[in-house]
């Protein structure tokens, strides 16, 4: 096994790499300065040199960052910066074909677990889990799981053509993935369960591991939020509306290059579904909205029973995120009100301090803000919002260099996670939409 360079070192890279990982931090530092270039091109060379290690099966195993597993969701936003290269630099494309197939390995190994290992390692986030596959580093249930590997396999196929990593088990996986967000439309009869001894309600699930109860309403069931915390209730919305898009490029994939239109057709019905069902329950009147203006908004999570969570979580897919990762399922004007909302003190998850103001999420202590929601509000905002959001990123690094997962607005200092690849990405896939919005 190896990996692209030495890890701990900046390189070497492959030159073709190298070249795209320098033009794309002098462009940042054309438009942000020397720091914010610096720390771009250092985090671009980091997740390529210190998180990924290619198999001997060709396929690539990426690492959170300072957690020694690979998260499904992770280790596609970790390669979302290098996406927009992968049209011109063949390299970084064989590289993204080959997180694929390892995702779509995990995937096809156990549809339900969001975090793996390299291997039959036995290593688990807690040995006393119900899940004791050595496999799985985690088997918390959670639709973006299923919908991240879908989205990235689409995006490559797009920006490139290449069709090497959609092969027979892909198509198998993509089978699978409809199959099972259908089964968890009805969760009750679902197999699933996850069960942990813990005082902490958000690290397992009700009801012996089934979950709080949940009515039926179109969408489809998580156990998790991107948090890897327990949803509180079972319709996380902003994970339905992003599996709903995945679902689309899913039914392209099966038409163009399987010519597989039984599959085609299922995913966008349930594509639909999904979207029905979200509209139906899960767009609710805004609490910070007058009763007399009738502002509606997402929900983040509802169960169908009458049980409404209004609020935005940092991690994505979130609320914020929507134009991101749904842009074609969503309904703009409810977005632009929720954007207002979560963008307040109504969030209960918007946090404020001397330094800055953002979304935080009860994952962390109370109060910290996410420099990965800071990154999603600029990329959803306006090209003056990015410019200001990426300064604002680079100057609460704690003095470090490196993006953090959260951190004290009063005091950047303090914060969580030393390196986390994650926020390095999202922080790198900001610097590029405002070096985009110099060139526009």
């Amino acid at each position: 096994m190896g990996t692209l360079s030495t890890p701990g070192t900046p390189g070497p890279l492959d030159p073709a790499i190298e070249e795209t990982v320098r033009a794309a931090a002098d462009r940042v530092r054309a438009v942000a300065g020397e720091r914010v270039g610096a720390m771009v091109a250092a985090a671009l060379r980091r997740t390529l040199t210190d998180t990924i290690t290619i198999g001997a099966d060709g396929s690539a195993f990426v690492i959170t960052g300072d957690i020694p597993a690979m998260w499904l969701r992770d280790s596609t936003t970790q390669l979302t910066p290098y996406l927009r290269f992968v049209g011109d630099c063949a390299p970084l494309a064989d590289l993204v074909a080959a997180v694929v197939r390892r995702q779509l390995a995990c995937l096809d190994h156990d549809p339900y677990a969001n975090a793996f290992n390299d291997g039959p390692t036995g290593a688990h986030y807690d040995p006393d889990d119900v899940c004791d596959d050595p496999h799985v580093w985690e088997q918390k249930y959670e639709v973006d799981s299923l919908a991240y590997p879908v989205t990235l396999a689409h995006r490559l196929w797009r920006e490139t053509g290449r069709t090497d990593a959609l092969d027979p088990r892909a198509h198998r996986v993509l089978r699978t993935v409809v199959d099972q967000l259908r089964t968890e439309q009805r969760h009750e009869e679902s197999p699933y369960r996850f069960s942990r001894d813990t005082t902490i309600p958000t690290e397992t699930l009700a009801r012996e591991g089934r979950g709080t109860p949940v009515g039926f309403t179109g969408m489809t069931w998580s156990a998790f939020r991107p948090s890897d915390d327990a949803c509180t209730y079972g319709y996380n919305v902003p994970a339905n509306l992003f599996a709903a898009q995945a679902l689309r490029a899913l039914a392209e994939i099966a038409d163009e290059v399987y010519g597989d239109r039984t599959l085609a057709d299922d995913a966008r019905v349930l594509s639909r579904e999904l979207v029905d069902g979200v509209e139906a329950h899960g767009i609710v009147r805004s609490p910070a909205a007058s009763p007399a203006s009738g502002e509606r908004i997402y929900a983040y999570e509802v169960d169908g029973l009458g049980g409404v969570l209004c609020m935005d979580d940092a991690n994505t897919p979130s609320l914020l995120s929507l134009p991101l990762i749904a842009p074609d399922v969503l309904d703009d004007e409810v977005w632009r009100a929720t954007r207002g909302f979560v963008l307040s003190p109504a969030n209960p998850y918007w946090f404020s301090g001397t330094v800055a103001a953002g979304v935080g999420s009860p994952h962390t202590k109370p109060g910290r803000v996410w420099p990965i929601a800071l990154a999603v509000e600029g990329l959803t905002g306006t090209p003056e919002d990015r410019l200001r959001l990426l300064h604002l990123i680079a100057d609460t690094d704690g003095g470090t260099g490196r993006v953090h997962e959260s951190f004290d607005p009063s005091d950047p200092t303090a914060f969580s996670r030393p390196w986390f690849s994650w926020a390095d990405s999202m922080f790198c896939e900001l610097a590029l939409a405002a070096a985009d919005d110099a060139d526009a």
